[in-house]
């Protein structure tokens, strides 16, 4: 008796690890331009505990579109304050985004096990292992401070980092 992975086609097989590969793509993505606003984010941040103490009347310099110009502390800190919440909401629908897609990487996973009689799916279990590498143990505070505790665990495993620790588990 033939086994049922043998009675997938090749181009059947194909089919599917070009699509998971794609949801896993999409999640690298997802990870990094968190990333990349988290970073954006802390900058305006540190910029705004910078200059809040500092008097309104004080000179300072802000770059708009690659060329810097002078201001004063009282009109950058609303523009800052501003820019920054609207990086928290950027943060906040990319963090829904990359939620969602997990979801239906999931449900697809579980969609095609179904299919093929719980036979052997070759797919790869790190799905954000190469975010991982890229923060590293940032990236777990990252994903976890906004994902519920369930979720985060289930990102971290699936990424290969012990949730408790925090390190990259072989």
């Amino acid at each position: 008796m033939a086994s049922k992975s043998a009675g997938i086609s090749a181009k059947k097989q194909q089919e599917l690890q070009t699509t998971y590969s794609n949801y896993k793509n999409t999640l690298q993505q997802l990870a990094q331009k968190i990333g990349d606003v988290e970073q954006e984010a802390e900058e305006h941040k540190l910029v705004l505990d910078t200059l809040e103490p500092l008097p309104g009347d004080r000179k300072c310099f802000r770059m708009i579109n690659g060329v810097l110009v002078e201001r004063t502390v009282k009109d950058v800190i609303p523009a800052l304050k501003t820019n920054a919440e609207g990086l928290k909401k950027v943060l906040d629908d990319l963090v829904k985004q990359y939620k969602i897609k997990q979801d239906d990487l999931e449900k697809w996973k579980v969609g095609r096990l179904r299919k093929l009689g719980n036979s052997t799916l070759v797919t790869p279990t790190k799905v954000d292992s190469q975010a991982v590498r890229l923060y590293g143990c940032s990236y777990r505070r990252k994903i976890t401070s906004r994902l519920s505790s369930r979720d985060a665990i289930s990102v971290l495993r699936q990424a290969g980092v012990d949730a408790e620790s925090g390190n990259r588990v072989m």
